[in-house]
């Protein structure tokens, strides 16, 4: 009997051993198919997708350029000179007006008058790229629209004065040029706390009046434009049919809403960038 028990025994052991082996062997099967692969192939599986499937590995956000449609970042403006360039004057303590600011600093000026709260994304535009843009507003344009503008100042942009109620100023008495002017100033004043010194002409059209109005109201520069964007191209008021640094761009705000403004706005940054330009700040400049 004793040499049978012995015989129970050794096969009771050897039953547990087998099953402590194919517990093993099932533990050793159920690894993490990437652990057996190795680190190399590892490293291979996570720069290129799962294996099998084809797909790239989880990426972070796109950069804010890409998302906006730009092939590469905008450059940073240079600091601006410590005094702005003399500006041509139009006479004895009148303002000088503008098309472009004389720099060799490689840089243009985005400009918009009144229309981009009619484009509620342009604010985004703005705030993701960081552009420098200067807002001619003009009252009775704006309307309800100031909320939309003081989200833009917010965000960078800079508020300055396109008059009341849009006139063509040219011809009209000093008393009528001076309250259009004068008014809108006030307005912008109780809207958002400044006195612009920027004033744009609507239409572009001014005199002598309007010069010394806009002086008598606290205008430094009447600030018209060398390049336009309208329905997506570029028009040029005088000079070569390029961007060249210092030009002044109006960017057309309200009257197209295909391409919307902020499609305007992304292909002239594309035709910035390809010049190898950037964009600044006008009232560094002015």
């Amino acid at each position: 009997m004793g040499t049978v028990g012995q015989t129970y025994k050794n096969r009771a052991w050897l039953t547990v051993a087998v099953l402590a082996l194919a517990l093993l062997a099932g533990c050793a099967q159920s690894v993490d198919p990437i652990e057996r692969l190795g680190r190399k192939a590892a490293q291979r599986v996570g720069s290129h997708g799962p294996s099998g499937t084809g797909q790239p590995a989880a990426r972070g956000p796109r950069p804010a350029y890409r998302r906006w449609g730009l092939a590469a970042p905008l450059p940073p403006a240079p600091h601006p000179p410590a005094r702005p360039p003399a500006a041509r004057t139009a006479g004895p303590a009148l303002p000088p007006v503008v098309h472009r600011v004389r720099t060799t600093d490689k840089v243009v000026f985005l400009t918009y008058d009144d229309g981009a709260e009619r484009d509620p994304r342009f604010v985004d535009l703005v705030r993701e790229l960081r552009l420098p843009v200067s807002m001619f507003l003009t009252d009775s344009v704006v309307g309800p629209g100031y909320a939309h503008f003081a989200r833009l100042q917010a965000v960078g942009a800079s508020i300055q004065n396109h008059t009341l109620d849009h006139p063509a100023l040219r011809g009209l008495p000093y008393v009528g040029q001076r309250a259009e002017i004068c008014g809108q100033q006030e307005k912008l004043r109780s809207r958002f706390g400044l006195r612009p010194r920027l004033f744009r002409p609507p239409y572009g059209t001014y005199d002598p009046t309007t010069l010394r109005a806009a002086a008598d109201c606290g205008i430094s520069t009447v600030v018209l434009w060398r390049a336009s964007m309208e329905s997506g191209e570029l028009t040029y008021t005088k000079g070569e049919n390029r961007l060249r640094p210092g030009d002044i761009v109006s960017v057309a705000s309200g009257e197209w809403t295909d391409p919307t403004l902020r499609e305007r706005t992304v292909r002239l940054l594309r035709e910035i960038q390809a010049r190898g330009l950037t964009v600044g700040r006008l009232e560094d400049y002015l």
